[in-house]
This record gives structure tokens, sequence and C-alpha cells, in this order.
């Protein structure tokens, strides 16, 4: 008697999205006979990219190991080279650089974004960065601790965080209770420490009202952090942060919080894109052109088709089509109207140091603020919602 043939299922990038997209296609196609869902993924592990601050303020693991996260799923390491459609195979790279291919049924391309480098201070991109930036600190606290000169204290006390998006606000803020910690523990006035979020923008998130922003700055103002808005970092040189608004800072350390950008591969690798360079889908994440498969997250260009509005690169986002992801798979496959993609209502978070945090939420036009430890818990579920762990 022969054996049915395997539905083997690909997923292409272990980022949020592809998190979510494994653990939705799990659940939508568990009574699937003979079902293989494959994770190709070039890393070890999954990397918690959104608490990627915290491991500049202490040495925290930041890492969830594949077979914690998916121990029933073949998870394969390597970076994708090519997706062949017409003889529906993936093409990847592993990590001894030989190449290797899978045939697919359905293919899931979660292939993330990349950081926008920028040469003005530390780029805050991954792991290795913010460990730089961390023995920096206690280096700058250390020298100041052993300077009586007020200037060249005050050198070491301060940095400057360029980029004033979500990842910037909450680094600026873990930094100001980082260093003031420290620089307790080396016997020096906390107060001395001066941190500075250069904000290209003439206030904080403006995607946001404008009552939100106020409170927001206000938050980090108690915290030690001084928000220089309406200017963009230009120049540095010598301990000196050159402004667009002929302003100049002197700080011990600039860190750069970049924006994100669709992966510059996604062309090459045989995937029809934008002109910014996401992956072109339907109103239920289809791919242009390429039947069976599917694209979410960072790397695709979804619209709701009501308003036309195109999602943003966050990790709520990913999330949310990834949900949505598993059943429209499962009406495909049984040739019925599948469901189609709708935006998410804006909700935000914002870590803001060590005990505290706030959340946005707008519904129906009304707007909900929760700050302090309500904001900081909120904030915590978000961040472990996003890599599936569950506390």
């Amino acid at each position: 008697m022969k054996c049915r043939k395997e539905f083997v299922c690909v997923v292409a990038g272990g980022g949020h999205a592809g998190i979510h997209a494994v653990h939705t296609l799990r659940k939508a196609l568990k009574s699937k006979e003979n079902l293989r869902i494959v994770l190709i993924d070039k890393a070890p592990h999954h990397v918690r990219k959104v608490l990627l601050v915290k491991a500049v303020v202490s040495e925290a693991n930041l890492t969830v190991s594949w077979k914690k996260l998916f121990p029933d799923v073949q998870v394969v390491q390597g970076e994708v080279i090519k997706i062949d459609s017409q003889s529906k195979q993936i093409c990847y790279c592993n990590p001894h650089g030989e190449e290797a291919a899978f045939s697919y049924d359905c293919l899931v391309t979660a292939f993330g974004s990349v950081v926008k480098e920028q040469k003005i201070g530390v780029t805050l991109s991954d792991l290795a960065a913010a460990e730089r930036i961390r023995k920096q600190v206690k280096e700058n606290v250390r020298k100041a601790s052993r300077h009586a000169e007020p200037k060249e204290r005050a050198w070491f006390l301060s940095a400057a965080v360029i980029g004033a998006g979500i990842s910037g606000i909450e680094t600026a803020a873990e930094l100001a209770s980082f260093m003031r910690n420290q620089a307790e523990a080396q016997g020096t006035d906390a107060d001395e420490v001066k941190i500075y979020l250069v904000n290209s923008d003439s206030r904080l998130f403006p995607e946001g009202p404008e009552k939100l922003s106020r409170r927001l700055e206000r938050e980090l103002n108690k915290a030690g952090v001084f928000v220089m808005h309406g200017c963009r970092a230009i120049h540095e040189e010598n301990g000196w942060l050159q402004l667009s608004n002929q302003k100049a800072l002197r700080t011990g350390l600039s860190i750069f919080t970049p924006g994100l950008a669709p992966n510059p591969h996604l062309k090459r690798i045989g995937l029809p894109v934008t002109e910014r360079g996401q992956v072109i889908t339907d109103a239920s994440y289809r791919v242009k052109g390429l039947p069976g498969v599917y694209s979410i997250g960072d790397c695709a260009f979804i619209t709701d088709p009501r308003n036309k509005k195109a999602d943003t690169m966050t990790c709520k986002e990913g999330t949310m089509q990834a949900q949505r992801l598993g059943k429209i798979i499962l009406a495909d496959m049984q040739n019925r109207p599948a469901p189609v993609h709708k935006a998410v209502p804006p909700f935000y978070c914002f870590g803001l140091g060590s005990d505290r945090g706030m959340a946005w939420l707008n519904l129906c036009g009304f707007n909900l603020i929760l700050s302090g430890g309500l904001g900081r818990y909120i904030r915590k579920k978000t961040w472990d919602a996003a890599s599936l762990i569950k506390r």
C-alpha cells in the first residue's frame, strides 16, 4: 500500500512574523494528514530583537532555542538563495557553504527587514553592538569618577541617542537608568548623568496624539533624558556631535537607533518587489505570480483593501498577519473564499526604564493612555507575546 505524499509547508525566516506563522500553521492544518512544516533560518536560534536595548544595560539572554519553540517542527539552518516557483523548490546555503533545496507545497516568506546603518555613532543593530555600548558606558562612568574637573566629568557622563522612534525612546530611557545606577556605584552624583535624544520631528511619536507626545517627553525628562526636536545628527568628531540646527553636543558616546528597510535580497531570491523593495502581495498575502507562495511581516507590502493603508514594520502587525495566514492557507487548500487583510487598531507600547512604561490604544477615535507600572506590565506582555513566550 502506497504511503500518502507529504504536504510540505516551508516557512522562510525565523523572526517574529516567521515564528508566529509556524505557530498558526500548526494549529490551522493540524487535521491534515502527513503534514510537514519546515522552518528555514540562518541563525541557530530565535533572537528577541524587540528587546535588544536590554542587552545594552545588562547581560540579558535574548535568544530562544528552536527546540524550545517548536519541538515537533523541522528547523533547517541556512540562508535562502533562490525560490524556483516552477518546480516549487526553495534553495538555501547551509553554514558549511553547501547548497541544498526543499520541495514545497506551500511556502511562507517572512524574511523580515534589515537595519539602516549610519556612520555616526554606534548603530544598535545586534547583540555585539549592544555589548560594545554597554562596555563603553561602564568605562565612561569609571573615567568620570576619577575626574574632579566638572567639564570632563560631564563629558563622560553624557550620551546621545540618535533617532527618536520607539527603539530610540526606549534606549534613551534604559540608558539613563543604567548610567545613573553605574554612577552611584562609582560614588558619582547620578544627577550629573545627561542623555540627549535627537529627534528629527517636531514632537515625539507623531503617529499618536499630541497628548501622548507630551506625556512621553515628561516621563523621559523625569528619567534624565533631554529631547532635542527638529534636528538631525550630521557629523561626529573628537567627542562632538554636530546637529543640523547648528548646535553641537559634547558626549562620551553616541548611539544610533536605526530605522528598518526591506531585506535587499528579496528580488535576487526570485520574489516580485515594489519600488521600495517589499514583496508584492494581494489582500490575502499571496505573492503575485507565484502560486502557493505567501509573504508576511516586514518584507511584505500589505495594504488594507478598505482604505489602501499599508501596514508598517512592527511586530504586532506581523503577528496579526500570521494569525490570519493559517485561515487563508486552509481556505485556499479547500478552494473556498479566503479571509482578507484588516489593519489592526493603533496600539503601541513604550518601555521607559526598569519599572515604568506607557501604552496607547486608539479605539473608535477614543485615546486610552496607560502609564507607570501598568504600562510597563503591558509592554512586557507584548515583548513576551512577540516571541511566543508564556509566563
